[in-house]
């Protein structure tokens, strides 16, 4: 039998559905299949391969995306070739390499200013984000049965988070006040609009108030990274931060770790001094 680009990728979303990624993959998916729907898996060789790199490159997108997007494409033959058996080998697919990033936090001055400019609706979940560096389709999709407000604790369920472990959030005195602002806005999910639950956040109000707020460069999700950065500054251990982001491993929070130093600041005088001294 001869399997197709379309006979593939049906399998792996099947397969793929219980998985938070699956959005992802059918967004990637739904591009690939502009160029690679009805041909038959053993033709999708390295000229294929090289092919699919140059047009999404053309489409300006960064190397980041490109990558995301081949990866994608690797993974999928990959299964076809190794556990459905339907190809005999694949083609390489070589990834592109990616600038490092730094990490994008806002100053308390900025988050002040973005807060103010923000409609009332996207402020609080932002000054959520904030406060317990929940991630976006977190924060969206919070269930008030997930909430104890007299324990001051949230948590999410290992199906919503995405290293699939459940997250115990610990809600800070400002957390505990925007969710008691949201009481009765929805009888499901803690932020709503006009009785609806807030599924997209960075609409053009979020544009809107980043450029009045003069914050250039800046994604929802680098709340998170502001989340962290405080709590770094502010003394927090990476171990603790660790637990609290519910990240997998050290590695995640390390990024973290040179904006916090004062614990070094003791041993940097301990190769004493090579200037001569003066005479009084």
């Amino acid at each position: 039998m001869i399997y197709t680009w379309d006979d593939a990728t049906a399998r792996w979303l099947s397969e793929q559905s219980h998985k938070s990624s699956l959005h992802s993959d059918q967004s990637i998916i739904r591009w690939l299949n502009k160029h690679l729907s009805g041909i038959p898996l053993s033709q999708i060789d390295r000229s294929v391969v090289a092919a699919i790199h140059h047009k999404k490159l053309a489409t300006g997108a960064a190397n980041a995306t490109v990558n995301r997007t081949l990866a994608l494409l690797r993974a999928i033959l990959n299964r076809a070739f190794s556990d459905w058996k339907w190809l005999r080998s694949v083609p390489k697919v070589r990834l592109l390499r990616e600038p490092l990033r730094r990490v994008r936090y806002l100053s308390r001055s900025q988050a002040t200013r973005l807060l103010h400019e923000l409609p009332e609706h996207l402020s609080d979940m932002a000054a959520f984000s904030l406060a317990t560096g929940l991630r976006k389709s977190n924060v969206t999709g919070l269930e008030w049965s997930q909430v104890d407000l007299s324990r001051r604790l949230a948590w999410i369920h290992p199906d919503q988070a995405k290293m699939r472990k459940a997250i115990a959030v610990p809600l800070n005195g400002d957390a505990v006040r925007i969710i008691s602002k949201q009481v009765g806005k929805n009888q499901t999910y803690v932020f709503a609009y006009k009785g609806k639950r807030i599924v997209q956040t960075t609409t053009a109000a979020w544009y809107k108030a980043l450029k009045r707020a003069g914050v250039h460069d800046f994604r929802w999700h680098d709340l998170r990274h502001t989340w962290a950065s405080w709590h770094v500054q502010n003394g927090t251990p990476l171990y603790v931060l660790q637990e609290l982001g519910g990240w997998e491993n050290a590695d995640m929070v390390r990024r973290y770790a040179h904006l916090s130093a004062g614990h070094l600041a003791v041993y940097a005088d301990n190769l004493g001094s090579l200037m001569i001294q003066e005479c009084v």
